[in-house]
């Protein structure tokens, strides 16, 4: 199962995460239409693409550069209300979760694969970069989101003042942010369980929208760079920057490819150096010839 996940966001991401809530929610894909002779009537043709009733509305509308409301209110995992531009870091970027507790499959397949990858990112957490998660389920507590941030930061080997925020709020709070990221989710009555896509969403140090992850796999390379960029080169270390320049964000494959013309720009510089640095070897040879004679 988690290799099927893994794959459908990098061939088409709004079918990947459709396909996998439909995954969850144990939905049955349209039947092929029926063979016969003829064209197949356009009807047929455009139910099939249809999506089911449980996915109607879940999507990932980008809204790259906005900014977060950052007086929306929500609960910290200990019942105290807090803002959404009071947990945020200010310096740091921020990695943003929506999902909600009580999700059967979907939702701890994201947190899992985001604490695997922040594993593995080579940035840490406090220092270089901050993360925050949000219910969408109203109903969900600040016990809930205590007992889910003790678990991912055990997992994780952070002690408990580790500055990922768990958070809960009231609907109109949550659509709100909702809204503004373009995370759009609903509730399916029949199973009492809430459609949503798959997305881990990066922010910068002043809270607008950078990058969104998709899937159920964030490769560390991914992640890392959009922590980078998103940072714009405040963290992460000299190197780190000089790799992210031979790397850029494919808007098609919604990865970070090799980036050729960063690659040669970076084979020039160091051309440049190496004959100034041989320049500089024979005038001076010559000069402390000169000298001599």
């Amino acid at each position: 199962m988690m290799s099927l996940f893994s794959h459908i966001p990098q061939c088409a991401p709004r079918l990947g995460m459709l396909v996998a809530v439909a995954l969850v929610l144990g939905t049955a894909t349209p039947a092929p239409a029926m063979p016969g002779g003829g064209k197949t009537p356009r009807s047929i043709v455009e139910a099939q693409q249809d999506a089911p009733p449980q996915l109607k509305g879940v999507d990932v509308e980008e809204h790259l550069g906005d900014p977060v409301p950052p007086l929306t209110r929500f609960l910290d995992s200990n019942g105290q209300e807090v803002t959404l531009g009071t947990v945020l870091p200010k310096t740091l970027p921020t990695l943003l979760t929506l999902v909600y507790y009580n999700c059967p499959m979907l939702c701890n397949l994201v947190l899992n694969a985001q604490v695997k990858t922040m594993r593995e990112l080579g940035l840490e957490l406090g220092r270089d970069y901050e993360a925050v998660t949000i219910s969408v389920d109203p109903e969900d507590t600040p016990a809930m989101s205590s007992e889910r941030r003790r678990k991912h930061l055990q997992s994780m080997g952070k002690p408990e003042s580790a500055p990922w925020h768990f958070l809960t709020g009231t609907d109109a709070e949550i659509r709100r942010l909702a809204d503004a990221v373009g995370f759009k989710y609903t509730y399916d009555e029949s199973t009492k369980q809430y459609a949503h896509p798959a997305v881990v969403m990066v922010l910068t140090p002043e809270g607008t929208l950078s990058r969104y992850l998709y899937g159920t796999d964030f490769p560390p390379k991914d992640m890392k760079l959009a922590l980078l960029e998103a940072a714009g080169g405040r963290v992460g270390t000299s190197f780190d920057r000089v790799v992210m320049s031979c790397f850029k964000y494919d808007t098609a494959t919604r990865r970070y490819g090799f980036y050729i013309f960063g690659f040669i720009r970076l084979g020039a510089l160091a051309v440049f150096f190496a004959l100034a640095t041989m320049l500089i070897y024979f005038w001076r040879r010559e000069l402390k010839k000169g000298a001599a004679a």
